[in-house]
């Protein structure tokens, strides 16, 4: 057999032929990593929200550089200027309590308090008989007798923070019979209409502390009822009255500022002497309210007529608050 003659490598391809270690490096170096293509997959809704998002971004950007020059020019309105600004005030421009402050009393009346058959003082009363006339002579007739029917031993029916709440004459009963008897009128349409009047000239708060106001409505009465009655044959729809608006005596003696009377009390007057002992009538222990209480709101939403006596009890006080005399000074 004839035997293949062996080659022996050159000189040059020793040189350059890769050694063992060379090899084993090539063997362990770390493949290149492979790339996987991922596909993402985004719906319409998406891509409407990543547009949304960055318009508004685009907006918003655009929008914020305008309000750069104002900042600057606030910046450099010196500290003198800006007081100056907020204190100057159109001459033209009222304050809003103008036609409540500037009524000037034109008789005077007085009210005689005890608390438990104690004597607490007298209170001085001026009526406001130009800017409130038709509250006036009410206020006046139930004062003075004129009426027929006064406050004398008449009690304070409610004690609140910042006011405190005469009873006064009822609708009903011994009072109403003398009151027909003598022709005085208990309803109040034209108090209302005066109510209504004097609140367009006064923008402010009405009732301030010190101030004397008869109750005229009542804004928490619910609106009439809507019934079908059958008449002759025919249904007509009946409106069915809600609770009794009030009669026009009620009245109420501000301790503070009470800005929630200006929607039912009438102001008629003011407090000239005397009011340290309204504020005594108003430190009076009272019933607590239980508005809270589930049962007292269950009670009210189904119209159950406890609620109603049980609310009409609510800051009433403990104490027997009452007019021993009263009447006019000249």
């Amino acid at each position: 057999m004839l035997h293949k003659p062996k080659v022996l490598p050159s000189s040059s391809q020793l040189l350059h032929s890769p050694t063992l270690r060379q090899i084993q490096n090539t063997l362990i170096a770390p493949s290149p990593p492979i790339t996987k293509q991922t596909h993402l997959k985004l719906s319409r809704r998406d891509l409407a929200l990543c547009a949304n998002s960055s318009l508004l971004l685009l907006l918003g950007s655009q929008t914020l550089q305008p309000l750069n020059p104002t900042k600057a020019l606030a910046e450099e309105i010196p500290p003198e200027a800006e007081t100056n600004t907020i204190d100057e005030k159109p001459e033209n421009q009222s304050s809003g309590n103008t036609g409540c402050t500037n009524k000037v009393p034109t008789k005077k009346a007085f009210l005689d308090i005890s608390i438990d058959g104690d004597p607490a003082g007298r209170i001085v009363i001026g009526l406001y008989g130009d800017d409130a006339p038709v509250g006036t002579a009410r206020f006046s007739n139930l004062v003075s007798g004129a009426a027929g029917i006064t406050y004398r031993r008449k009690e304070f029916v409610k004690i609140m923070p910042s006011y405190v709440q005469h009873g006064g004459v009822r609708s009903y009963g011994v009072d109403a019979e003398i009151a027909k008897r003598t022709g005085s009128d208990l309803t109040n349409p034209s108090l209302v209409q005066e109510w209504e009047r004097e609140n367009g000239k006064c923008l402010g708060t009405k009732n301030l502390a010190g101030t004397i106001g008869i109750i005229v409505r009542d804004p928490s009465k619910p609106p009439p009822k809507l019934k079908l009655v059958a008449r002759k044959g025919k249904l007509e729809i009946n409106e069915e009255e809600v609770g009794i608006e009030p009669n026009g005596t009620e009245f109420v003696m501000s301790i503070k500022d009470s800005p929630e009377l200006d929607a039912s009390a009438l102001v008629v007057g003011r407090v000239l002497e005397g009011m340290e002992v309204v504020k005594r009538i108003g430190q009076v222990k009272t019933v607590q309210e239980n508005t809270s209480s589930p049962y007292f709101r269950v009670a009210k939403l189904i119209g159950d007529k406890r609620a109603v006596v049980a609310e009409r009890g609510f800051n009433r006080p403990y104490s027997k608050v009452q007019v021993t005399n009263c009447g006019l000074l000249e």
